[in-house]
């Protein structure tokens, strides 16, 4: 699957499956904010990328989803090294899918994320 944002950012998928995903990406000068760690939006990106791979195997044919909402908890600063996203599918019901992401540095978990995506029946002409 391509996936130009998460190219841009270097992110790699590293395994998928139903409900589940992993996703890491190593810490690059790029990713960093002002303070020298790395940027929340780098994180959110892994988290929310992670559950995106995770439910896309879900959808009956003819069928999308997209993100509604994520709320990320960042509870210790990341500043070098390969961070790894763990995403696990919690609920999937006829329009909305509950997801949840642990973000790992060194098997340190440094942020958490919950989400929800919406299901929708693909519109003609849409990607």
């Amino acid at each position: 699957m391509q996936h130009p944002f998460a190219e841009h950012i270097d992110l790699q998928v590293t395994e998928q499956a139903s409900g589940r995903s992993a996703c890491e990406l190593d810490v690059a000068d790029r990713h960093m904010n002002p303070h020298g760690v790395v940027h929340g939006a780098v994180l959110f990106a892994l988290a929310d990328t992670g559950m995106g791979v995770a439910l896309y195997p879900t959808p009956q044919a003819g069928e999308s989803c997209a993100t509604i909402e994520i709320k990320v908890n960042f509870f210790r600063p990341v500043g070098a090294g390969r961070v790894r996203c763990e995403s696990v599918l919690l609920n999937r019901g006829k329009t909305v899918a509950n997801l949840e992401s642990k973000v790992y540095l060194d098997g340190k978990l440094v942020a958490a994320a919950n989400g929800n995506f919406a299901i929708f029946a693909r519109r003609e002409g849409a990607a």
